[in-house]
């Protein structure tokens, strides 16, 4: 009966939330749930649709965009169902996929582990050692690495604990170039602990 179907039906690939358990044909395992709703299974009346070759803000019913979809022998895959109207791709949805996952491992390739490194001073730490430490701290931030300066006071030596603030102050002054003060001079027991993080890269 020809004319009584305006565009070729798209295969029904999506599986909504219920399908969980539904099996292949052959009944061999459980089909795997499609992240996205895709063709048919798409329930909005209307969608706004992108792509490659596609008119820029076009929104149509979606028994158009199905149509559309299956002229370009796509998929149509929602991709932002909560949208007003929801907004879909015309596109293959197995490359969609190949190149969704590409994207998430280059995402997850630059997230670089944060690392700390320690700086330990005393009370009365003398230039020399002082102009060591500083050097190392340099290059830890240069390397992207937080530096975490504290000064660790023996027995009495609490006493000295201005010096102790005097020195880390001093230690963020010198290091103003390479880092920023993420957390202040503190006391907490017997330490004086700073953290320095890197500044960004112009």
């Amino acid at each position: 009966m020809a004319g009584q179907f305006p565009f070729r039906p798209r295969p029904l690939t999506g599986q909504g939330n219920n399908q969980n358990n539904q099996r292949d044909p052959r009944g061999r395992r459980p089909v795997v749930e499609n992240p996205h709703r895709i063709n048919d299974r798409i329930t909005a009346p209307t969608v706004r649709v992108v792509g490659e070759n596609v008119e820029p803000n076009l929104v149509l019913p979606i028994r158009d965009a199905l149509r559309l979809a299956d002229e370009m022998e796509l998929d149509l895959i929602e991709i932002s169902p909560k949208a007003d109207p929801p907004v879909c791709r015309i596109a293959d949805y197995q490359k969609f996929l190949y190149q969704q996952k590409k994207k998430q491992k280059e995402i997850k390739a630059k997230q670089t582990k944060i690392v700390i490194k320690e700086i330990r001073f005393g009370p009365q730490t003398d230039d020399h050692d002082y102009n060591f430490k500083l050097k190392h701290a340099e290059n830890f931030l240069k390397e992207g690495a937080k530096v975490k300066a504290y000064v660790f006071f023996r027995g009495r030596s609490i006493v000295f604990k201005e010096q102790g603030e005097i020195l880390l102050l001093r230690f963020a002054t010198d290091l103003e170039e390479f880092a920023k003060v993420e957390l202040m001079p503190k006391l907490d027991g017997k330490k004086m602990n700073m953290i320095l993080a890197p500044k960004a890269k112009k």
